[in-house]
């Protein structure tokens, strides 16, 4: 474990009032933030006299994106592109402010033969938001969390939730539960529990795998079927929007994907099969959250379009990965890759669909 030094700042913090759009039951114009920025500023040259007007304002805060601002709470690697360092360029370009907070800090991603870091608590994580907090900078429209190791930082992590939801109550929360993969468990056996009974039913969309949503759901996915009644064993639990991300069925690749619009109607359900590459990636899950958060923002009542373009943009990084090792002269097929995040801005920022969803009747 370390300990983050503090750094003394000699004049005292300046408490600021949320903007009113925080609490706003729809979701408001770019006019309307606009014009909550211009009128946050106000407030703040008012109430602080010469201190606030020496002290700069938070732009992301005063003059919000038109996407919003994600708190994302993730793994990091000095080296590589894997929970954070995945997550994060992604959303920047698909124009979100993004916050993160390492839940670890490992040099390398642990498929390598060693690696070192630290690892955060639930005591540091929530001391990092009470800084945040002290300093009126808690206005999120999204809290994104991937990887988390432990039942108590988990705890710390549904704090968080209702931390932000006092402030902003639309905080839309999209949780990827990191459980493991093709019959390994990542974490404590405990860990699965809390998310069935605590995680679950407070997320917006949830994006697990097919292992994950047999571990949360209790259900074998063995058939299409059983697919969507596990999404709807989740939707009866709390999320409105459920992505299976990769499911193997009968020799294809399936992502599943169910929007619950409305209690009293049955939820929208589709399929996407994926294209099957012959490799294996470090950081992929991590990015296809990052990528549906973004895309389901821009269509929030179309998750099949989100999806589609969210599995699109992936592919087309993949295959761009796979063709740089071949050129460096490494067949692909032989480890797990690094995926080439930095050099696919295009296929992030504007994917051309060529994976279609498919409706359920």
């Amino acid at each position: 474990m370390t300990v983050a030094g503090a750094i003394a700042v000699p004049s005292p913090p300046l408490h600021l009032s949320c903007p009113s759009w925080c609490s706003s039951p729809r979701a408001p114009s770019l006019s309307f933030f606009r014009e909550e920025g211009e009128r946050w500023l106000l407030r703040r040259r008012r109430r602080g006299g010469a201190a606030a007007m020496a002290r700069p304002p938070v732009l992301s805060v005063a003059l919000p994106s038109d996407t919003g601002r994600v708190l994302s709470i993730q793994s990091h690697t000095v080296q590589g592109y894997v929970g954070n360092k995945s997550a994060v360029f992604p959303l920047q370009l698909l124009g979100f402010d993004v916050d993160p907070i390492n839940s670890v800090q490992f040099s390398n991603h642990t498929g390598y033969p060693t690696f070192r870091g630290q690892v955060l608590n639930g005591s540091q994580l929530w001391d990092l938001i009470e800084g945040l907090a002290e300093n009126d900078l808690l206005h999120y429209t999204h809290l994104l969390t991937g990887y988390i190791g432990s039942v108590s930082f988990l705890t710390t992590v549904l704090q968080v939730v209702d931390k932000l939801r006092s402030v902003n109550p639309d905080l839309v929360y999209v949780c990827d539960p990191v459980l493991g993969d093709e019959g390994k468990l990542y974490v404590p056996q405990d860990l699965i529990s809390v998310y069935q009974q605590k995680v679950v039913p407070v997320a917006t969309m949830l994006t697990p795998n097919q292992f994950e949503v047999e571990l949360l759901t209790g259900l074998r996915i063995t058939s299409e079927d059983d697919g969507l009644k596990a999404c709807n064993t989740l939707h009866n639990a709390g999320p409105r929007k459920v992505v299976i991300t990769s499911a193997l069925i009968e020799d294809k690749l399936l992502l599943i994907g169910s929007h619950k619009k409305a209690k009293e109607q049955p939820p929208e359900q589709f399929k996407i099969e994926i294209p099957k590459i012959p490799a294996y990636f470090t950081g992929t899950g991590d990015l296809t959250t990052a990528l549906l958060l973004g895309w389901s923002n821009k269509y929030p009542d179309n998750l099949e379009r989100a999806a589609e373009l969210a599995v699109s943009s992936l592919q087309a990084l993949l295959r761009r990965t796979v063709e740089d090792y071949k050129r460096a002269g490494f067949d692909p097929s032989t480890s797990s890759l690094e995926i080439r995040l930095i050099q696919s801005q295009d296929e992030i920022r504007s994917p051309q669909i060529t994976c279609k969803a498919v409706k359920y009747s």
